[in-house]
Protein backbone atom coordinates (compact mmCIF):
# COMPACT_ATOMS: atom_id res chain seq x y z
CA UNK A 1 0.00 0.00 0.00
CA UNK A 2 2.84 2.39 0.89
CA UNK A 3 4.47 1.70 -2.62
CA UNK A 4 1.30 2.62 -4.44
CA UNK A 5 1.03 5.86 -2.42
CA UNK A 6 4.54 6.71 -3.48
CA UNK A 7 4.01 6.06 -7.04
CA UNK A 8 0.95 8.34 -7.06
CA UNK A 9 2.84 11.28 -5.55
CA UNK A 10 5.14 10.69 -8.59
CA UNK A 11 2.55 10.40 -11.42
CA UNK A 12 0.01 13.93 -12.28
CA UNK A 13 -3.34 13.73 -11.68
CA UNK A 14 -3.71 12.35 -15.77
CA UNK A 15 -1.77 9.57 -15.29
CA UNK A 16 1.79 10.76 -16.42
CA UNK A 17 4.95 11.09 -14.56
CA UNK A 18 6.00 14.30 -14.33
CA UNK A 19 9.34 13.53 -16.24
CA UNK A 20 6.77 13.00 -19.60
CA UNK A 21 6.27 15.42 -21.89
CA UNK A 22 3.62 14.43 -24.01
CA UNK A 23 2.90 17.03 -27.04
CA UNK A 24 6.84 18.10 -28.07
CA UNK A 25 8.50 18.91 -31.73
CA UNK A 26 12.18 16.88 -32.22
CA UNK A 27 14.89 17.61 -34.36
CA UNK A 28 17.39 15.19 -34.93
CA UNK A 29 20.85 15.76 -35.86
CA UNK A 30 22.12 12.19 -37.09
CA UNK A 31 25.97 10.73 -38.12
CA UNK A 32 25.05 7.32 -38.65
CA UNK A 33 21.67 7.24 -40.10
CA UNK A 34 20.37 9.35 -42.63
CA UNK A 35 16.37 8.64 -40.74
CA UNK A 36 16.25 7.16 -37.05
CA UNK A 37 15.50 2.88 -37.59
CA UNK A 38 12.88 1.77 -35.32
CA UNK A 39 14.03 0.10 -31.89
CA UNK A 40 17.95 1.19 -32.38
CA UNK A 41 19.51 3.22 -29.77
CA UNK A 42 21.16 6.44 -30.55
CA UNK A 43 24.25 7.73 -28.10
CA UNK A 44 23.41 11.31 -27.90
CA UNK A 45 22.74 14.74 -26.58
CA UNK A 46 19.12 15.81 -26.43
CA UNK A 47 18.65 19.67 -25.53
CA UNK A 48 15.32 21.69 -24.98
CA UNK A 49 15.35 24.14 -27.31
CA UNK A 50 11.85 26.59 -26.52
CA UNK A 51 9.54 25.77 -24.06
CA UNK A 52 5.97 24.95 -24.89
CA UNK A 53 3.21 27.63 -24.07
CA UNK A 54 -0.31 28.00 -23.72
CA UNK A 55 -2.35 31.37 -24.55
CA UNK A 56 -5.91 31.69 -25.20
CA UNK A 57 -6.03 30.78 -28.75
CA UNK A 58 -2.36 29.29 -29.34
CA UNK A 59 -0.65 26.59 -28.51
CA UNK A 60 2.85 25.71 -29.03
CA UNK A 61 4.75 22.53 -27.92
CA UNK A 62 7.90 22.15 -26.60
CA UNK A 63 10.80 22.11 -29.16
CA UNK A 64 14.23 19.63 -28.54
CA UNK A 65 17.04 19.24 -30.53
CA UNK A 66 18.95 15.42 -30.41
CA UNK A 67 22.59 15.49 -31.36
CA UNK A 68 23.92 12.19 -32.14
CA UNK A 69 27.46 11.57 -30.94
CA UNK A 70 30.39 9.70 -31.88
CA UNK A 71 30.73 6.23 -30.60
CA UNK A 72 33.90 6.82 -28.73
CA UNK A 73 32.98 10.20 -27.02
CA UNK A 74 30.67 8.17 -24.63
CA UNK A 75 31.51 6.59 -21.36
CA UNK A 76 31.40 2.92 -21.34
CA UNK A 77 28.44 2.67 -19.09
CA UNK A 78 27.09 5.82 -18.65
CA UNK A 79 25.21 6.66 -15.31
CA UNK A 80 21.40 7.00 -15.99
CA UNK A 81 20.45 8.47 -12.46
CA UNK A 82 22.59 9.70 -9.51
CA UNK A 83 20.73 9.79 -6.58
CA UNK A 84 22.19 9.80 -2.49
CA UNK A 85 22.33 6.21 -2.03
CA UNK A 86 22.86 4.76 -5.60
CA UNK A 87 23.21 5.09 -8.94
CA UNK A 88 22.27 3.40 -11.68
CA UNK A 89 24.21 2.83 -14.95
CA UNK A 90 23.42 1.30 -18.80
CA UNK A 91 25.86 -1.32 -19.98
CA UNK A 92 26.45 -1.80 -23.49
CA UNK A 93 24.16 -4.27 -23.84
CA UNK A 94 21.03 -2.05 -22.71
CA UNK A 95 20.47 -3.71 -19.19
CA UNK A 96 20.62 -1.62 -16.21
CA UNK A 97 22.90 -1.70 -13.06
CA UNK A 98 22.46 -0.89 -9.86
CA UNK A 99 25.65 0.49 -8.17
CA UNK A 100 25.77 1.43 -4.28
CA UNK A 101 26.85 4.99 -3.42
CA UNK A 102 29.48 4.95 -0.39
CA UNK A 103 27.84 4.61 2.88
CA UNK A 104 28.73 7.17 5.81
CA UNK A 105 28.14 5.79 9.17
CA UNK A 106 28.01 8.50 11.14
CA UNK A 107 26.30 9.45 14.56
CA UNK A 108 23.39 9.71 13.16
CA UNK A 109 23.16 6.47 10.56
CA UNK A 110 20.23 3.98 11.00
CA UNK A 111 20.08 1.24 9.09
CA UNK A 112 16.12 1.43 8.59
CA UNK A 113 16.53 4.62 6.99
CA UNK A 114 19.43 3.73 5.15
CA UNK A 115 17.52 0.84 3.37
CA UNK A 116 14.30 3.33 2.87
CA UNK A 117 16.44 5.21 1.30
CA UNK A 118 17.73 2.96 -1.45
CA UNK A 119 14.38 1.26 -1.68
CA UNK A 120 12.88 4.95 -2.37
CA UNK A 121 15.22 5.64 -5.21
CA UNK A 122 15.08 2.25 -6.64
CA UNK A 123 11.19 2.71 -6.77
CA UNK A 124 11.90 6.84 -8.38
CA UNK A 125 15.00 5.18 -10.96
CA UNK A 126 13.23 2.40 -12.33
CA UNK A 127 9.73 3.98 -12.40
CA UNK A 128 11.22 6.72 -14.78
CA UNK A 129 13.69 4.65 -17.07
CA UNK A 130 11.40 1.15 -17.28
CA UNK A 131 7.74 2.44 -16.97
CA UNK A 132 5.06 -0.04 -16.21
CA UNK A 133 4.49 -2.80 -18.77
Amino acid sequence: MEAKNKKQKSANLDGWHINTDMGCDVKTILRSDRKMKVGKEYPGVFRLDGEGFVEEFLSRDSHYTFTETLPWTMKRNPRVFIGRYISITRRSDGSLRPNFRPVKMDDGFSVDHYADGVRYELLLALGGLVGEK
